[in-house]
């Protein structure tokens, strides 16, 4: 049996701060970077992972990535379910490390990259992309990779089991549309704060010519900018296009209530992250007074068990989950199940380094497998970065095509990785000594 015999973990980092591409109302200059590891094997394929952050700290992740190598190396190479469900169970449940969550923060995303590229190893040697590996596995199998601690009061095992036999009539067209039409797309590229109004409608107007049907606005700096703001879009691109706006967490609950009606004339699709992604009770007292405006959360929920708290509140009416912030696509396949027992859609979050390039295979199986429904579903598509990546996300008529090559698509270019590998890369040395 093939073995894990090595990992690697590097801090990459790219200098997004420069442009203020990625830029809010929390964070006005992100250098998008992934805490970036690699599975080796001694019979091939290698295994790749990755946890998404803004810059500085990437190197407090790597860090955290690393202290998880005794639980990894000297595995037999995961092959099916039951070797990624084991070897979720043994990196969350930890008795010292776990002491650092339990379940959240850097431990957790740590844990996150590792599964993930766990995941990555096991659908190279199938020799299929991520999505159509777990899509062709049992509902039995799939229940077994999901912890159901803390869950059951909210989404027992049976039903699990129900929700996944439910959706295996019709997998096959499913898989088969996919392939043929990909999956719906919005673009948040025009919204960041930082960039001017001309370049705002420059390119929304760019992005309803490119095929998509939503636009995203970063809000929450100040409040007759975003007013002008709103009104430039909606003005760009017409009634007939969404647009949502995000907030990055920047309110108190009372703020992000007036702020929003303020912004109601122009008829906001979303509010995404109004406040902190820790007050369940706040999101839902946000989601009564805005109703019909959506309120969205997700890229800063921490676990399965928020989640759960978020949906049995009705706080949120969009799930934003995010492929590299929770344990990996074990709790990921949790969170799907709980969004499908509330019949709440899916609209995950991206744009961030190599995120684009994850998330994609947990709609595509969601639409597939899970919900077996794409209503009202899409994902966030931010231009820039896929470059790097061996298989990288691609967007077309407003629609993700669907990755057909082996893997989680996680893995960067070697020269990407001698180059923007922090502090020791060209892109960062010459920089320093200019």
């Amino acid at each position: 049996m093939a073995k894990i015999v090595g990992m690697d973990v590097l801090d990459v980092r790219f200098p997004t701060s420069r442009e203020l591409d990625g830029s809010d109302a929390m964070n006005p200059d992100p250098d998008y970077s992934a805490a970036y590891v690699v599975l080796h094997t001694d019979g091939g394929p290698d295994g790749y992972g990755l946890a998404f952050t803004i810059g500085r700290g990437n190197d407090v992740q790597a860090a955290a990535i690393r202290a998880l190598e005794t639980h990894v190396v000297g595995r037999d190479v995961p092959t099916g379910a039951a070797a990624l469900g084991d070897l979720s169970r043994a990196l969350v449940g930890d008795s010292q490390l776990r002491w650092l969550g339990p379940e959240k923060g850097v431990a957790h995303m740590a844990i996150g990259a590792v599964v993930n590229a766990a995941w990555d190893l096991a659908a190279r040697i199938a020799g299929l992309p991520v999505w159509r590996f777990a899509a062709e596995m049992s509902p039995e199998d799939l229940v077994s990779l999901v912890d159901f601690r803390y869950l059951s009061d909210a989404l027992t095992e049976q039903e699990a089991l129900d929700i996944l036999r439910a959706a295996e009539p019709g997998r096959a067209e499913r898989i088969a549309r996919i392939e043929r039409d990909g999956y719906r797309a919005y673009s948040t590229s025009p919204g960041w704060l930082g960039y001017s109004d001309a370049k705002l409608v420059r390119l929304a107007e760019q992005a309803v010519a490119d095929g998509f049907e939503m636009i995203k606005l970063k809000v929450g700096g100040n409040l007759e900018d975003d007013v002008r703001r709103m009104k430039l879009a909606r003005e760009t691109v017409g009634a007939a296009i969404h647009v949502a706006v995000d907030a990055n967490q920047r309110w108190d609950v009372s703020a992000a209530i007036t702020w929003m009606t303020e912004l109601a004339p122009y008829d906001p699709y979303w509010i995404e992250e109004p406040t902190s992604p820790d007050d369940v009770l706040g999101h839902a007292a946000i989601a009564k007074a805005l109703a019909p405006i959506r309120v969205a959360t997700g890229e800063h929920v921490q676990n399965r068990v928020m989640f759960k708290q978020l949906l049995q509140a009705g706080a949120i009416s969009v799930l934003q989950l995010d492929a590299a912030r929770v344990g990996g696509f074990n709790e990921n396949l949790a969170i799907l199940l709980l969004a499908a027992k509330f019949d709440v859609p899916v609209c995950p979050h991206a744009g961030g380094v190599g995120l684009c390039e994850l998330v994609r295979h947990l709609s595509m199986f969601d639409f597939v497998a899970v919900s077996g429904s794409d209503a009202d579903r899409s994902i966030e598509w931010v231009e820039g970065l896929h470059e790097h990546f061996t298989d990288p996300a691609v967007v077309a008529g407003g629609r993700y095509l669907a990755p057909s090559s082996p893997g989680f698509s996680a893995r960067m270019h070697d020269a990407t990785l001698r180059r923007f590998t922090f502090p020791d890369g060209p892109e960062w040395t010459e920089t320093a000594s200019e």
